[in-house]
């Protein structure tokens, strides 16, 4: 699932998406419309810019396809500063711009918290979410 108001960059992500072997299951501009989609197709991924057309309802979102459908989160953002403390669940967050490798790179290792549920080494330019570095025994509920 793509999370993002900027209609050319949501798009080309579809394509390497696609590219990557995922089937996406939506994209959405906003936070209602996300909503739609995740209660509709229960993602196991969402790629989810912070910065929306109806504001900073980027962490919002992540919380809420965490706690509900399970789904991995990555966010996207080209303010940095705005990650929220902790990332809201989220594994973590790619600076924008960015390549195609990159994006290729942090599916894979989603993938591999997905399936496997460990971590992987972070690919290049990917923020890893603190809570992902903590001991096992450490790790607070997300």
């Amino acid at each position: 699932m793509i999370v993002e108001d900027q209609a050319l960059l949501a798009m080309e992500l579809e394509l390497v998406l696609g590219e990557s072997g995922c089937d996406v299951v939506g994209c959405a501009m906003d936070q209602a419309s996300a909503f739609v989609v995740a209660e509709r197709e229960r993602p196991d991924l969402a790629l989810i810019d912070i910065n929306l057309l109806d504001g900073m309802t980027g962490p919002r979102i992540a919380q809420r396809l965490v706690g509900d459908y399970g789904t991995a989160v990555v966010f996207l953002t080209a303010n940095p500063e705005q990650i929220p403390e902790g990332f809201a669940g989220a594994l973590g967050a790619v600076s924008k711009p960015f390549d195609e490798q990159t994006i290729r790179a942090v599916v894979g290792f989603a993938r591999q918290f997905i399936h496997h549920h460990t971590v992987g080494e972070p690919p290049r330019r990917f923020r890893l979410a603190p809570w992902l570095t903590t001991p096992p025994n450490d790790i607070a509920p997300h």
